[in-house]
């Protein structure tokens, strides 16, 4: 005879693992939209190619951090991105010892060409929700990101 309790018919996750079920599918969703456009790219390149696209040159350290990616991690990306003819190192203007990431025109020409991809994923995670629950989900998250970076 079974003594423990019945488990609830729909278990609402906790709201760290929705997150990470909500990020894992929004990553998942976006590699295959890469896929279909013959894009040789993942994740991490498109949002490396996107970060240098909205923000301009930076070093690598700062993209790093951008996206979120450790020194190693970033340093196996940008040989990848380079060796594809997306993005180049150039000299720091102000410090010589240091280098600059940049996109080349090529890689300006496949963010214009992924960017549809980007609004697509978007559009399909957000499709359920009319344009007030849009705005509300947003404001949720960024109060939700600002109250976790609040260290006071």
């Amino acid at each position: 005879m079974n003594t423990q309790p019945p488990l609830p018919a729909s278990p609402r996750e906790s709201l760290g693992v929705l997150l990470g079920l909500v990020r894992t599918e929004m990553v998942r969703a976006m590699e295959a939209e890469l896929a279909s456009t013959g894009a040789d790219l993942r994740f991490t390149q498109f949002l490396i190619l996107k970060r240098l696209s909205r923000l301009g040159p930076m070093s690598a350290s700062e993209l790093a951090r951008a996206v979120e990616l450790d020194g190693g991690a970033m340093t196996r990306q940008l040989d990848q991105l380079e060796r594809k003819g997306y993005l180049r190192r150039c000299p720091h203007e102000q410090d010589r010892r240091a280098l600059r990431i940049e996109l080349t025109d090529a890689g300006h020409a496949i963010w214009q060409q992924l960017t549809d991809c980007n609004e697509r994923v978007l559009g399909a995670a957000q499709r359920s929700l009319d344009d007030t629950e849009q705005a509300q989900l947003h404001d949720y998250l960024e109060r939700v990101l600002r109250a976790l970076r609040d260290k006071t």
